[in-house]
């Protein structure tokens, strides 16, 4: 695959700091915010920029399995988050190449529809296991998930941007 131009090359990301920056992202949703529905799904945007960026690392199954701890923290119906984070990773994945084609603010408005589905798959399950419409503030978590693509992705590719060996003889 020919690099856009202008782009660094990254160094291998460890995989101590994937799994380590999942679950910082598990533990924010874990907080206790009361019933915030426009809160964004940190754990899906994590989740998310490792499938793109790592789609060998981090797969399926760790969506499924993230998805069923945060669905036993919230004594939601079990199941309901493992379903919306594999459909949102399986998305992701299909489109990974893609996707890092663009800038980073541009694939925050390519990966709003995956965030925007994640929510719908959520909200629809509620709903048929007999849960009232939350409301059209719920509208707003897909949306700052976008808005928060571009941070995670410079603290996330940050490790990845220095140099192996620094050097006062070295541009890169």
């Amino acid at each position: 695959m020919i690099m856009p131009r202008g782009q660094q090359l990254l160094l291998p990301a460890s995989p101590a700091f994937i799994w380590g920056s999942l679950l910082v992202a598990l533990m924010l949703n874990l907080l206790p915010l009361g019933r915030v529905l426009w809160m964004p799904d940190f754990l899906a945007v994590v989740l998310v920029f490792w499938n793109v960026h790592q789609p060998r690392r981090v797969g399926l199954l760790a969506a499924f399995l993230f998805g069923l701890a945060l669905d036993v923290h919230q004594a939601s119906l079990l199941g309901q988050h493992a379903l919306a984070y594999t459909v949102l990773i399986y998305c992701a994945i299909m489109i990974h190449r893609r996707i890092l084609w663009f800038s980073v603010p541009g694939q925050a408005l390519q990966l709003l529809p995956l965030f925007a589905l994640a929510h719908a798959i959520t909200i629809l399950l509620r709903l048929i296991g007999g849960a009232m419409f939350p409301g059209w503030q719920v509208l707003l978590g897909p949306v700052l998930e976008a808005a928060l693509w571009p941070i995670v992705a410079v603290l996330l590719l940050a490790p990845q941007r220095r140099a192996p060996n620094p050097d006062a003889n070295r541009p890169l």
